[in-house]
């Protein structure tokens, strides 16, 4: 019986699969070509060649470390979110909406205004810390009064959490007119302006991240059988959700840091991946990360096309689409467990 509540469809799995990357390598074509000034394939082969003799060649390769900042950003925040609801049976449990990307922008924030950090690679560390102490309060602030947590619960407690925290750290900038404008702008949610250097500078981080999720990916399948299951089943409990935890405070906080809080990526990717692959965490975190870049993708692409000349931030358009999203999940499953 444990076998058969994870099969949805072995054959259609592989192929699904196939087709999500095929519109990602379609999506990542797209961010290249489209923005202020749109390019042809000839402009585009030769800046991926290192030419640069043309404006179009030029844009190309402004728009490559965009390109591949979103479908990284965009696989942390799916894969993160996945965690987050596996772990916590929650079907609202969402970086965002459990306040931890706020928590982990809040630190950074502080960081920036207070102690005088301006380096990349310190953002990173403050936004982990952030995000890991933010999710242990939002976890014990749901776990008081009767009865055990519930997705109600936590979604209260990640709602509080986050005004309080978004209303710290305006506090925290507004009378520091000379950063005001660019943490404004960085709270947005955004992958703009992303350049190599930047990237490489919180990829071991997120690779450390993919890397603990897949050592637990088997493993979540024995937690959503049940806690007794699962230790029937000779699995550590503790240790598994504590590892795939800390994955998603590791995948979510270095996000935030590069990217600012961007938010219902996590919360809508894992949903619609479970509807089309089942909750067998092995296949739903792939599914999840794929389906994270696609989105982040999409969202860039829109926010570009929407408001030219100018360009509207990747969080933006994330919330218009998540927000309805989660409005949808609580009316359709009454907030239950998953």
């Amino acid at each position: 019986m444990i076998r058969t509540r994870f099969r949805k469809g072995p054959v259609t799995r592989p192929i699904a699969l196939v087709i999500l990357f095929v519109i990602l390598i379609a999506l990542c074509f797209s961010s290249i070509a489209i923005g202020t000034r749109n390019v042809s394939w000839q402009e585009i082969l030769g800046a991926l060649q290192g030419q640069m003799n043309t404006m179009g060649e030029a844009a190309v390769t402004m728009r490559l470390p965009r390109t591949v900042l979103a479908v990284v950003a965009g696989s942390a925040l799916g894969l993160s979110g996945a965690l987050m609801q596996s772990v916590t049976r929650n079907p609202l449990a969402d970086p965002g909406i459990l306040g931890v990307n706020i928590g982990a922008a809040f630190f950074v924030v502080i960081g920036l205004a207070w102690f005088g950090i301006n380096q990349l690679q310190s953002y990173v560390w403050l936004a982990i810390l952030g995000a890991g102490i933010t999710a242990i309060f939002v976890y014990f602030i749901s776990s008081l009064g009767l009865g055990r947590p519930t997705p109600l619960k936590f979604a209260l407690a990640g709602a509080a959490t986050s005004a309080a925290l978004s209303s710290f750290t305006v506090a925290v900038v507004l009378p520091r007119n000379d950063i005001a404008g660019g943490a404004n702008s960085w709270q947005m949610g955004g992958v703009g302006g992303a350049t190599f250097d930047s990237i490489q500078l919180v990829l071991p981080f997120l690779l450390i991240g993919f890397l603990m999720s897949a050592v637990v990916a088997k493993k979540l399948n024995s937690l959503a059988l049940g806690d007794d299951v699962a230790a029937g089943l000779g699995e550590n409990v503790a240790w598994t959700r504590g590892i795939a935890w800390l994955s998603a405070v590791l995948l979510c906080g270095a996000t935030t840091a590069i990217c600012g809080p961007i938010g219902f990526v996590g919360l809508v990717i894992p949903h619609l991946c479970r509807l089309l692959v089942g909750v067998d965490n092995r296949w739903l975190l792939v599914f999840s990360a794929l389906g994270g870049a696609c989105l982040l993708l999409i969202a860039d692409i829109t926010g570009r096309i929407i408001s030219r000349p100018s360009e509207l931030s990747v969080g933006v358009v994330t919330a218009f689409i998540g927000a309805p999203f989660f409005i949808w999940i609580v009316r359709r499953q009454r907030v239950k467990e998953l």
